[in-house]
């Protein structure tokens, strides 16, 4: 069996009854799981993961998209996270037995049955990017819900799907595309000074000169009513998670702020938490391979 895997995110946050009407839509299909989902208050945003055979987690993807588009008006939404959209991105991700190039038909696929049955602009990025200047979501995502009625009608932002010159009135646009594993992972320091967790976000990210596969930003967090640097590690194989952290910490000393804690969103590979037992271990010879879990899906896998 072919697998792939998708985090779509969806930009309700507070609304639990909402997030579960569109977490079920995939509950009707014999190959697809969901994995894990998760909801944010002060992000007002949702990341749900599902795994699955390629043909029926598109379809799923699909009905999830429509379920938001109908429960989710943007123009009564505020939170933390920047969004365009309310299925905000849709990534597909290759799993198993399955080449990048099959997964771009797949997310080609379904970017053309979104924009067309449901009338939602839809933008391609990442590996499937029509340009090069949309490959990277923040270039798309500039702007937000707010900013998009102007900039679709920039003839160098015409969707790729859907309608040409406006948005969907309440759900806005949407990203489609195949990416690498992408490792959600915040730090949350022990202040409420905002511009601390935007500074730090700045030294740390690649945009200003920080590390090449970290994407950061400062959120505030109202109801802890401390900050955190949200990150975004688009390539855990040369931005490990601790190297991360490690970058956060330093940084928030300079300010005499401690580190409280960090937190990963959705899942993540069993590589990217080795290496960071590894490292803070010091472990000698040390590999996934020891993890007997590990080793248990690999008989498994035989049998």
């Amino acid at each position: 069996m072919k697998w792939v895997e998708s985090v779509p995110n969806f930009s309700e946050g507070r609304r639990r009854e909402v997030v579960e009407s569109i977490v079920e839509e995939a509950g009707q299909y014999e190959k697809v799981w969901i994995v894990n989902w998760s909801m944010d208050k002060d992000h007002n945003r949702s990341v749900v993961t599902l795994v699955g055979e390629p043909e029926q987690v598109i379809n799923a993807l699909f009905d999830m998209v429509k379920k938001a588009v109908s429960l989710i008006d943007l123009r009564n939404h505020s939170g933390e996270h920047p969004r365009m959209g309310a299925a905000d991105v849709v990534p597909l991700i290759p799993l198993k037995n399955i080449k990048t190039s099959e997964c771009k038909e797949y997310a080609d696929r379904l970017a053309e049955r979104i924009g067309n049955e449901l009338r939602l602009p839809v933008y391609l990025y990442e590996k499937s990017a029509s340009t090069p200047g949309r490959k990277n979501l923040a270039t798309i995502r500039k702007g937000e819900f707010e900013g998009f009625t102007g900039k679709i009608k920039d003839d160098e932002w015409k969707p790729d799907y859907g309608p040409q010159d406006s948005i969907h009135p309440s759900a806005g646009v949407v990203a489609v595309g195949v990416r690498e594993f992408l490792i959600a992972y915040n730090v949350n320091l022990a202040t409420d000074n905002l511009e601390i967790a935007n500074r730090i976000a700045r030294m740390v990210r690649h945009r200003n000169g920080g590390y090449r596969y970290i994407k950061a930003m400062g959120v505030e967090l109202k109801e802890k009513g401390i900050v955190q640097v949200s990150m975004n590690l688009t390539n855990f194989k040369r931005t490990s998670i601790y190297r991360a952290f490690e970058a956060v910490k330093m940084e928030a000393k300079r300010y005499g702020v401690p580190v409280l804690g960090s937190e990963i969103i959705g899942l993540v590979p069993l590589r990217s938490l080795v290496e960071t037992v590894d490292y803070y271990l010091g472990l000698d010879d040390f590999n996934s391979n020891r993890v007997i879990e590990y080793q248990l899906m690999d008989i498994l896998e035989k049998e």
